[in-house]
C-alpha cells in the first residue's frame, strides 16, 4: 500500500476510513448504495465508516432520503483534527509534570535515575531523536564519526528545532567533514541558523538539550561506538559535560560558509572552502571527485595566486582579503 493511502494516520484516521473519505470527495452526494457498488463495500460497513468519519468531523449527514453524506473540505477538517491533537499533546505534557510532582523527592533525585544506559543502534537513534525534540531553548552538539544514522542525510529534527527558534551550537570534528557531502550538510544547517564551528580535537559525540539532559556514547571503541549510549540528567556530571562543550567551543574555529557570489574574486571557491575547513588533500580529492594529483596542482596554483610559500602563509593572506566568509 502506498504511504499516501493513509496520509491522515497522524490525526487518527485509519486507512480504510480514509479511503472511504477519498471516495466521497471524488463522488460528492453519492448515495450509500452507489458508493457500496463502486468501492465493493457493504452498506453496513460504509455506515460504520461514516459514523467514525462524522465523529472526526470529516463528513456530515445530509437531510432527507436516501441517506447521503457530504465530505468536509480537507484543509478545514484536517486543521481541526491537528488542533485537537495538539491540545491533547499539551494536556499530556502538563499531566507528565503533575505526575513528576507526585514522585517522592528522594526518588526524584536518586543516583540510579541520573544516568540511563541505552543498548542497540535503533534505541540509540530513538533516544537521540527524543532528546532533540525536548529542546525548547538550546541544543549543544559535538559531531564526529562513527554515526548511528546516515551521515549523508540532513538531521531533520535539528532543522525542525531551528525552525522553532531553538539555539543550536555545533562543533564538527574535521574527520566528520571528510565524509563526502557532510560539509555541505553542515553549511546548510548553518545557513538555517545553526552556530557551527570546527575542531581537530572533538573527543566524543555529545548532544545536550536545554542543559537538562545529554546523550553520549557508552564506549569509545569504534565498533561499539554507535551501539550503546548513556543518557545523563541534571547533575554535576551534566554540568561537567556542558563545561567541556564550552571549552571546546572557545577553541574551535568558525565553519567556512558555502562558496557564494559575495567574493567574486575568490579563486577556486570549492577547493578553498574545503581547505579552510581543515580537510586533508586526500579528503578534498574525494569531496571534489578528482585525483590527488589534480588537488596538488590546484593548491599550488592557489598559493601562487596569493603569493604564498606555505599553506599557513596562504591562510593568513586569504584572511587579510576576507576569504572565505565564516558561518
Amino acid at each position: 500500500m502506498n504511504a499516501d493511502d493513509n496520509a491522515l494516520s497522524a490525526v487518527g484516521v485509519d486507512a480504510d476510513d480514509e479511503r472511504v473519505y477519498r471516495d466521497l470527495l471524488r463522488r460528492p452526494r453519492a448515495t450509500l448504495p452507489e458508493l457500496a457498488e463502486h468501492t465493493g463495500r457493504t452498506t453496513v460497513a460504509l455506515r460504520r465508516a461514516f459514523t467514525r468519519l462524522e465523529a472526526l468531523g470529516l463528513v456530515s449527514r445530509m437531510a432527507g432520503r436516501p441517506a447521503r453524506f457530504l465530505a468536509t473540505r480537507p484543509d478545514v477538517a484536517v486543521a481541526a483534527l491537528i488542533s485537537r491533537r495538539e491540545e491533547g499533546l499539551a494536556q499530556a505534557r502538563l499531566a507528565s509534570i503533575a505526575l513528576l510532582a507526585e514522585t517522592p523527592r528522594t526518588e526524584n533525585q536518586s543516583p540510579e535515575e541520573l544516568v540511563e544506559v541505552v543498548q542497540g543502534q535503533a534505541a540509540v537513534v530513538q533516544r537521540f531523536t527524543q532528546l532533540q525534540q525536548t529542546a525548547t531553548e538550546e541544543l549543544l552538539v559535538l559531531d564526529r564519526p562513527p554515526y548511528a544514522q546516515n551521515p549523508t542525510e540532513q538531521n531533520a529534527e535539528e532543522m525542525n528545532r531551528l525552525a522553532h527558534g531553538v539555539l543550536v551550537r555545533g562543533i564538527y570534528d574535521v574527520s566528520a567533514l571528510e565524509i563526502p557531502g557532510k560539509l555541505r550538510l553542515a553549511q546548510e544547517a548553518a545557513a538555517a541558523g545553526e552556530q557551527a564551528r570546527i575542531s581537530p580535537e572533538v573527543p566524543m559525540k555529545l548532544a545536550i538539550a536545554d542543559r537538562k539532559s545529554a546523550i553520549l556514547p557508552l564506549s569509545t571503541t569504534e565498533p561499539a561506538h554507535a551501539d550503546s549510549a548513556v543518557i545523563v540528567h541534571s547533575s554535576t556530571l551534566l554540568d561537567a559535560l556542558v563545561t567541556l562543550f564550552e571549552v571546546l567551543w572557545r577553541a574551535a574555529l568558525p565553519l567556512p560558509s558555502a562558496p557564494s557570489t559575495g567574493h567574486p574574486e575568490l579563486p577556486d571557491p570549492e577547493l578553498f572552502t574545503l581547505l579552510a575547513a581543515g580537510l586533508k588533500d586526500e579528503a578534498v580529492a574525494r569531496q571534489l571527485g578528482v585525483s590527488l594529483r589534480t588537488i596538488h596542482r590546484r593548491v599550488s596554483e592557489l598559493m601562487d595566486l596569493l603569493g604564498a610559500r606555505t599553506r599557513f602563509q596562504a591562510g593568513l593572506l586569504a584572511a587579510r582579503r576576507g576569504w572565505p566568509d565564516s558561518a
